[in-house]
């Protein structure tokens, strides 16, 4: 259950409800997820979008690393509302679907791309210890090369704060749900 009541535009700081408007139009505000929490500070809420945006659809990053990145960040950060929102659009963007079953479960992996094996290894080092190796680091780096390993860094980062909006908040999980959910 919600922690938050949903958001109107009279609940919003008042210097904030244009940009409530701008955001929900002649809509509503968004039910679930971290859109629907976000818009309780509006300026923020477009800010992040912004960003969200970009790495999603400007990025140098192909879709089935960008979708293998957020999956990790879901399984790393036990968080059902994003896996749940990513694990069937992995699958569609190309990450095998033995693979979303071994991140989901935790257990070893298959075979893994060059690319993929970076990116899981990269991503499960910095959120189990907080940092990343070198051999880590250098593995990425050559994989996605330097302008791909800040998008990477950054849409982890991204989906981190999603992540800890949505279970932070409790928010569910996406209304049209076709992934087990995560054992955690």
């Amino acid at each position: 259950m919600a922690r938050l009541s949903p958001a109107t535009r009279d609940s919003v700081p008042e210097a904030q409800r244009d940009a409530f408007d701008e955001i929900v139009g002649s809509g509503s505000p968004p039910a679930n997820g971290p859109g629907s929490i976000t818009i309780h500070v509006p300026e923020a809420a477009k800010r992040a979008s912004a960003l969200n945006q970009y790495l999603r659809e400007e990025s140098s990053l192909p879709k089935k690393i960008q979708e293998l990145a957020m999956l990790v960040t879901a399984r790393e950060m036990d968080c059902q509302y994003v896996w749940n929102a990513h694990a069937a659009s992995a699958k569609a963007a190309g990450v095998a679907p033995e693979i979303v079953e071994a991140l989901r479960e935790g257990g070893e992996m298959p075979a893994l791309a060059p690319d993929e094996q970076a990116v899981i290894n990269y991503g499960q080092e910095f959120y189990r210890s907080h940092t990343v190796s070198s051999g880590g680091f250098q593995a990425a780096l050559e994989q996605l090369g330097k302008q791909g390993l800040v998008e990477l860094t950054m849409l982890m980062g991204n989906y981190a704060l999603l992540a800890f909006l949505v279970n932070a908040f409790d928010s569910g999980l996406p209304p049209q749900r076709t992934e087990p959910i995560l054992p955690v």
